[in-house]
């Protein structure tokens, strides 16, 4: 299938029926399994390219799932008779026995009988149970009296076929389908959570296992690759501008924008966002997700942080406030996840994201120019919004619930005025949870976070020992509470580097940092307080520093400054081993577990004892002992080893004249 043009913005693909092919011997062969003829539609890819017509005598449900089964797509034809009778056999024989003569009357009698809604549905799902795509064909004089029906039946793709079919047909006779408008009031599918609810989720948007995260982030920011302008885009498939933005029903109040704090939350809000905007005086975009409540059908209020190392739109904002001018702006909801997922970052503010978002998939990612203005959005966008946002005047916007974990309350923000809403035939809107973290706002800084300040520290600082950087996530926002992991036998003034270091590369990050040895699992609050509790002495290993921005958070009572509490709670000399059974004790007990068919285990650190320095082979001998039943042999050793004129709880290595121990 070939690409060809239909129109401003309208590209298809040309089909071919068997008429139209032959197949002919050339100079060169290949393999059968060297040569694909795989085609896609949307997201669905089929294996042979066979996509059979809607007609009674081509489909029927049968049909269209053995079709789907070898790799093809049947459509089924949703005015047929299949659609009409309950059992349809008895009528197909007759048919083929019709004398040409015959046929015409019998037809118009048979297809006389009235389409059942029931019937639409049952079909559709005779072929979904299948576990094939299902496609169904109305002409466009039923479309607007049956597509809710076939919608409402979980259809994959909606087929209007015609003899001619075009955007906009005109007739004095009837009502005509407008397939522009048509298209623009189907229901418009909603994903939340499908962003970055999880970190395997996350890692799935940018095609890379979880563990190779921050490796591919890292690149990109350091290895960017500029975006290429395309001239026709999908994002502009269905246009919505002028009176269809302010009438009733129309512009945002057709989008399925959801209240993410329902009984807080004063408005819908847009989450998702890559909010794009331009310095007006070096040209450079900059994306970033900023909130927007819904407040008419063509007005949003934008935030956008104002505090230090706030949102660079903001910051563009400030530049055409001083010009005189409102600000061009398009909110695209929906693409590309290596491109949305760039909008959270705090990358320097001369560089584009785009170009980050092209390191991120190893490819330029394709843009078009908005329709009302000249910034560049991500052509295979599902939505954009575009619009100014003005300069002179702003308006009360929230309360809202913020990643920070409280509602943000009513301030006055941004007022955007809209100018247009470009979006694909079929957009798929998405929004992301974003109040209490863990949440997918959290998820969206994080994985992407904690790699860039570890590459900071070791590539920029030259921190050595650094092995982890961990930002706490739950209820804490990842912001406010840092983990850095150390290997042992670190110099202390390497822990405190880097404890500086991480405190200080971002404003809003690092009020309290927290440096522990390789051995605790920064993932695991009870083991920092564990090395807090018995590797920090507070006298010498805690440092407390004023003047810290109080960054992003509730501001009820709260002034603009706070302080910084870093701490050392890594070991600092050697310690006894950890009180648990010695790990091939546990390990054989675990297999035991599953051998027995137990409840299933999910082991967390520590799970088993380990040497911490202090701790010599002579009581690992004598361990041994004790396990292997011989604990009288060394009972009776120890009874030979008496001594008076001691207190109890004497260190025996002290007593003895052995290297020296600590006292427990």
């Amino acid at each position: 299938m070939s690409d060809i043009e239909i129109g401003r913005a309208k590209r298809a693909r040309r089909a071919y029926a068997f008429d139209d092919i032959a197949i002919v011997p050339s100079r060169r062969t290949r393999d059968p399994q060297d040569v694909s003829v795989t085609w896609t539609i949307d997201a669905f890819t089929f294996e042979i390219p066979v996509l059979a017509a809607p007609m009674d005598s081509v489909v029927s449900p049968e049909t269209a799932i053995a079709i789907g089964k070898l790799g093809g797509l049947g459509v089924l034809d949703l005015e047929g008779v299949w659609t009409r009778y309950e059992n349809p056999e008895p009528l197909l024989k007759e048919i083929q026995g019709l004398t040409v003569g015959a046929a015409t009357q019998r037809m118009q009698e048979i297809y006389s009988e009235p389409i059942k809604p029931e019937l639409v549905t049952d079909r559709l799902a005779q072929i979904r149970a299948a576990g094939v795509p299902v496609a169904g064909a109305l002409s466009p004089q039923r479309t607007q009296e049956l597509y809710r029906t076939v919608v409402d039946a979980g259809v994959d793709m909606f087929v209007i076929r015609g003899t001619t079919v075009s955007a906009e047909h005109v007739s004095k006779s009837v009502e005509p389908l407008n397939l522009k408008k048509f298209i623009y009031e189907l229901d418009v599918p909603v994903i939340v959570g499908g962003v970055s609810a999880s970190a395997e989720i996350y890692a799935a948007g940018l095609g890379v296992p979880v563990d190779r995260i921050g490796e591919v982030w890292v690149k990109a920011a350091a290895s960017p690759i500029e975006p290429v302008r395309v001239n026709h885009a999908a994002c502009q498939e269905v246009v919505v501008e002028g009176d269809a933005l302010t009438k009733d029903g129309g512009g945002l109040a057709r989008l399925p924008v959801p209240i993410s704090t329902p009984g807080f939350d004063t408005a819908p809000y847009l989450t998702a966002t890559l909010c794009v905007t331009r310095d007006p005086e070096t040209n450079v975009q900059n994306m970033g997700t900023y909130r927007a409540a819904l407040k008419a059908n063509d007005r949003l209020g934008v935030r956008m942080a104002t505090r230090l190392s706030g949102a660079g739109g903001y910051l563009h904002w400030q530049k055409y406030k001083k010009l005189g001018q409102p600000m061009p702006i398009a909110i695209v909801i929906g693409c590309a996840p290596a491109v949305l997922f760039t909008g959270g970052q705090k990358l320097p503010i001369d560089q584009d994201e785009m170009a980050v978002a092209g390191g991120l998939m190893g490819r330029p990612v394709p843009v078009v120019s908005c329709r009302t203005n000249d910034l560049l959005v991500p052509a295979d966008s599902e939505i954009v919004i575009e619009g100014l946002i003005d300069t002179d005047l702003l308006e009360p916007e929230g309360p809202f619930g913020e990643s920070h974990g409280h509602l943000a309350l009513e301030d006055f923000n941004m007022s955007m005025r809209i100018t247009t809403i470009t979006h694909k035939a079929k957009p798929v809107f998405v929004s992301i949870i974003s109040q209490v973290t863990p949440s997918e706002s959290s998820v969206l800084k994080k994985v992407a976070y904690e790699p860039m300040f570890l590459e900071h520290l070791k590539s920029v600082l030259g921190v050595r020992g650094i092995k982890r950087v961990v930002m706490h996530e739950p209820l804490t926002n990842l912001r406010k509470v840092i983990f850095l992991q150390f290997g042992r036998g670190v110099p202390r003034t390497e822990v405190w580097r880097g404890l500086q270091g991480a405190a200080t590369l971002q404003a809003q990050c690092g009020k309290l940092v927290i440096a522990v040895s390789e051995d605790i699992n920064p993932e695991n609050a009870d083991a920092i307080f564990w090395s807090l509790a018995y590797r920090s002495n507070f006298d010498e290993d805690v440092l407390e520093t004023p003047h810290r921005s109080s960054g992003h958070g509730p501001k009820s009572g709260r002034g603009a400054e706070e302080g910084t509490l870093l701490i050392d709670a890594t070991l600092k000399h050697d310690m006894p081993p950890l009180a648990l059974p010695a790990e091939k004790y546990m390990t054989h007990a675990k297999a035991i577990w599953e051998e027995l068919d137990l409840p299933r285990l999910s082991p967390q650190s520590p799970w088993h004892g380990y040497e911490l320095g202090d701790w010599t082979a002579d009581w690992t001998r004598f361990a041994d002992m004790a396990v292997e039943g011989r604990w009288r042999e060394l009972g009776e050793a120890t009874y030979a080893r008496r001594r008076g004129g001691l207190r109890p709880e004497t260190p025996v290595r002290s007593a003895e004249g052995k290297d020296g121990g600590h006292d427990e």
